[in-house]
């Protein structure tokens, strides 16, 4: 049977999972880094343990893509370009058009276009993945797997926000969420361990890694999620702020002579954070290993677990019950 290749194309990154089909064994991983940026740092893992390391400069995602192929090639992971029958893109924002995963056409890639606007920082470069693929295999299928899909249950009263009404109708300014393919994964897996079905569990499930979210799941559905509008809301995370007043980021661009959203936007989401609080890192491990005598360290990690415990307690009160904390990704 043909192999299938994952996709997640960041800003200036791209990773990868080739898979064996039908068994969805994985039989190569790898990422680029630095994209566009110089000295690209390429990383490749075959054969149960074996890696290929290379730097060299790799100026757009079109380049990074045709060096994968070119190198699963050389390192013999695949004989020939045909063995690939089939690319998953994950797209970050579907906003409301895509409530599930679609093959990739013309009219698709017209309408991820002109979901740019709700996330700037991921998805033109998940876009140049999509064309790239298509450029380079042609005839294989493309399917876009959209990260907001999975929230596309949430009720209109936990979607909604406290603004007026028009900003919705002409803009579709509402809570949109993310991380929904983990969590479509991890919830029917925790069905599986718990050997009940999905539909009948309330489970809350905090995927807790650099980026970070928790999402309660009610009769097999999204039902409430702590990312908004974009992946900056919710919990403290790694380098995002998570929830902050509004009015307090007026208050700083006024005082701190910040000119611009644009510029305020990229402290929210690279420099805020657990990196932002306590001044040493934003790696859980490495806050850790310090906290012990540094008190902006201790303090991040608090805050940290302090805004996991409102979501929890508020999700709780919001499902009436729940049947089971799932926990995944990195911390």
């Amino acid at each position: 049977m043909g192999k299938s290749i994952a996709i997640n194309a960041g800003s200036s990154t791209l990773k990868f999972k080739l898979f064996q089909m039908p068994e969805e064994q994985v039989i190569s991983s790898g990422a680029i880094d630095r994209i566009g940026l110089g000295s690209s740092a390429i990383s490749i893992k075959y054969d149960d343990g074996k890696k290929f390391k290379d730097t060299q400069d790799i100026d757009n995602h079109e380049q990074a893509i045709q060096l994968v192929l070119d190198k699963l090639l050389s390192l013999d992971i695949i004989k020939d370009y045909k063995e690939i029958t089939g690319v998953g893109h994950r797209i970050v924002a579907g906003g409301e058009l895509f409530p599930d995963s679609v093959v990739v056409d013309d009219d698709v890639i017209k309408k991820i276009e002109s979901l740019t606007d709700f996330a700037p920082l991921h998805e033109p470069a998940a876009l140049l993945g999509i064309k790239a693929f298509k450029k380079i295999l042609p005839d294989v299928i493309s399917v876009a797997v959209f990260d907001t899909s999975f929230h596309t249950t949430l009720p209109e009263v936990n979607y909604m926000y406290s603004l007026p009404y028009e900003y919705y109708q002409k803009f579709q300014v509402r809570k949109y969420g993310a991380h929904g393919t983990s969590y479509r994964y991890v919830s029917a897996r925790a069905a599986e361990i718990l050997g009940k079905p999905l539909k009948d569990l309330k489970l809350i499930v905090l995927h807790l890694g650099a980026g970070a979210s928790i999402d309660a799941i009610k009769d097999g559905k999204s039902f409430d999620t702590s990312m908004g509008f974009s992946p900056v809301a919710g919990i403290t995370m790694a380098t995002r702020s998570g929830d902050v007043d509004p009015s307090a980021l007026q208050y700083v661009m006024d005082k701190a002579g910040i000119k611009n959203m644009d510029d305020m936007v990229d402290i929210l989401n690279h420099k805020s954070g657990l990196v932002g609080i306590s001044g040493v890192s934003a790696d859980m491990r490495e806050i850790e290993g310090v906290m012990g005598t540094n008190h902006r360290a201790m303090l991040a990690r608090e805050i940290f677990k302090n805004r996991i415990i409102r979501y929890i307690g508020s999700y709780v009160a919001e499902m009436g019950g729940i049947d089971a904390l799932v926990y995944t990704a990195g911390i």
